[in-house]
């Protein structure tokens, strides 16, 4: 526990002194405030065109941001030869793999909360913002979005030897996820038989980490109705009593998984050089 903690203080002062943290933290600043200026004539309260546009905002820049930083940081360890240095202590592969992600998660989450709390700050003194729910949604929503692409930016950081390798394959991974994801769902299942479609869009949509978050916050805000009738158990799982916690098990079990796999790739590497 102790190493733990360690790796994880190492990670957030190095977190801070990286300019990078600094940029992201202005441009989501920028961006918060741009989308409060959207929602200058009032309170926004539940799904609406502003919401909805804020949801698409925040997945075009929050994973990429996430992305960058997390395999960043896994990859500056084999390029300085940091991992080599402390290969040779005594820390295990899980307590130093836990530590960078707590570390990691603690930057990119004050990156977040400086920037909705601008927000929130300014839009109170102007009398303009979001209601008190839908505020929190929006901040539920970014801490998933970051929790779950860091566990796959610490898969991209395992697997690359440096940073331009990762900076391309999380380029790529950004695109598939967020970019692409609806045109190449529809290509695949119009190509499907119809009692297929269902099944299959719920196993895909569990895949894709930002397109589970965005489903559940938009049913969340009650805006399920723009979903369509494939989504609509959907509807009813998330607004049902035990959609909450289903949904955050699932996200549990898909962080967990990515964090065995990357613990296996490190210990692999540890023990064969």
């Amino acid at each position: 526990m102790a190493n733990m903690l360690h790796v994880a203080m190492r990670e957030i002062r190095i977190g801070f002194r990286n300019p990078w943290s600094y940029s992201f933290m202005a441009l989501f600043s920028v961006f918060s405030l741009s989308l409060l200026l959207m929602n200058a004539r009032g309170v926004v309260e539940g799904y609406s065109g502003t919401t909805g546009s804020m949801i698409s905002l925040i997945l075009y820049l929050l994973p990429l941001m996430t992305l960058f930083l997390g395999s960043f940081s896994l990859t500056a360890e084999k390029e300085e030869g940091s991992w080599q240095l402390l290969s040779t202590y005594p820390l295990k592969t899980f307590s130093y793999i836990v530590g960078k992600y707590a570390g990691l998660t603690v930057v990119l989450l004050t990156i977040v909360a400086f920037g909705y709390g601008l927000m929130g700050a300014v839009g109170l003194v102007a009398g303009a913002g979001f209601s008190l729910q839908t505020y929190l949604l929006f901040l539920a929503f970014s801490a998933g979005l970051v929790l779950l692409f860091l566990a796959l930016a610490m898969i991209v950081g395992s697997l690359s030897r440096n940073r331009w390798q990762a900076m391309t394959i999380c380029v790529a991974l950004w695109f598939f996820l967020v970019i692409g994801w609806s045109t190449i769902l529809i290509s695949l299942l119009d190509s499907l038989p119809y009692p297929w479609i269902k099944p299959l869009l719920v196993a895909l949509t569990f895949c894709n980490p930002a397109e589970l978050v965005r489903l559940f916050v938009v049913i969340k805000l009650g805006g399920g109705a723009v979903l369509g009738p494939e989504y609509y158990n959907w509807v009813q799982w998330a607004q049902g009593p035990n959609g909450t916690l289903v949904f955050l098990g699932g996200c549990a079990a898909m962080i967990a998984l990515a964090g065995t796999l990357v613990c296996w790739i490190w210990e692999r590497r540890r023990s064969h050089g």
